[in-house]
């Protein structure tokens, strides 16, 4: 399907998550206000935004756990406002304060959990999945941060969902742990789990996600694939470079090809002090959420 200002779009048929114009009201304060988003089968989904920007109530309301006040959703082909328990099991949900009880083990956690659900995952299959095998049979307490996250995730997905909705899911991880939590949901999405994920992190977002929706003040300002972000919302490079006299240069351009071509040619081979830095996710997303003064 393609929309009138030319861009294609995926047929209902292949959306695993359909929301046109929601919108959520507390009070007088508008959190969601018109929010569109189309999100495919099998796709990593990263939502972006500040804190308040309605990213959080957005997902409680795709989960079915927060009423909306207009707007259609449609998740795994249903309206989760009026979906029943069938629905629910095929929805999976890692929150950012989620635990499990501590003095169970986690073989006896993810077995409980599978018990909840009509067609689960073999538990064994999934403690091996998030790698916990060596822990299987520790108590929660025992683990570490980043192993109860991926308790946490091994919950999530103990049902079989479709759709895995992570909010904020490695806050307060250590560079290590977070590297090792991309690469369990990179295993998910590669089995075919769509992914939705809200992140303040924008390193895990362009690792992560095919596709990315920037929000601010309840709206969507930019979507699209983080190369496309870049490319559509960034403001040129910036080339850096040493005259003779050893004065630093600065020139901001679109085309930073053609201009290291004009100062090789000036300075007939080699520019001193070259370098070239290119937008990145960050800058794109710190000037699309009115925060780019902020950062400087």
């Amino acid at each position: 399907m393609t929309t009138d200002s030319g861009t294609t779009t995926a047929s209902t048929g292949d959306l695993a998550v359909d929301v046109r114009g929601l919108r959520k009201r507390y009070g007088e304060v508008t959190a969601v206000d018109g929010i569109d988003l189309a999100i495919r089968h099998g796709e990593v989904f990263g939502i972006l935004g500040p804190n308040g920007a309605g990213k959080s109530t957005t997902v409680e309301i795709l989960q079915g756990n927060r009423a909306r006040d207009g707007g259609e959703v449609a998740v795994l082909g249903a309206d989760p406002a009026s979906a029943g328990r069938a629905w629910r099991s095929r929805v999976g949900i890692v929150w950012q304060d989620e635990s499990a009880p501590a003095e169970l083990t986690v073989r006896e956690t993810v077995r409980q959990f599978a018990r909840y659900y009509p067609k689960p995952r073999d538990p064994e299959d999934v403690i091996a999945l998030v790698g916990l095998e060596e822990k299987a049979a520790s108590r929660i307490k025992s683990l570490s941060g980043g192993q109860r996250r991926r308790l946490d995730v091994a919950l999530g997905v103990i049902g079989d969902p479709g759709l895995l909705l992570l909010d904020e899911p490695t806050t307060g991880f250590d560079p290590a742990a977070r590297r090792q939590f991309w690469g369990l949901i990179r295993r998910l999405a590669d089995e075919g789990t769509t992914i939705v994920l809200t992140t303040h992190y924008l390193e895990e977002a362009e690792a992560l996600a095919h596709r990315l929706a920037v929000i601010a003040a309840g709206r969507v300002v930019a979507e699209g694939e983080p190369a496309e972000l870049r490319r559509l919302h960034g403001t040129g490079a910036v080339v850096e470079w040493t005259g003779p006299d050893g004065t630093p240069h600065t020139e901001r351009t679109a085309t930073p090809t053609r201009t290291i071509s004009g100062l090789m040619t000036r300075f007939g081979g080699e520019i001193p002090g070259l370098r070239v830095d290119r937008p990145t996710l960050e800058d794109v997303y710190l000037r699309l959420t009115g925060q780019e003064g902020d950062a400087r």
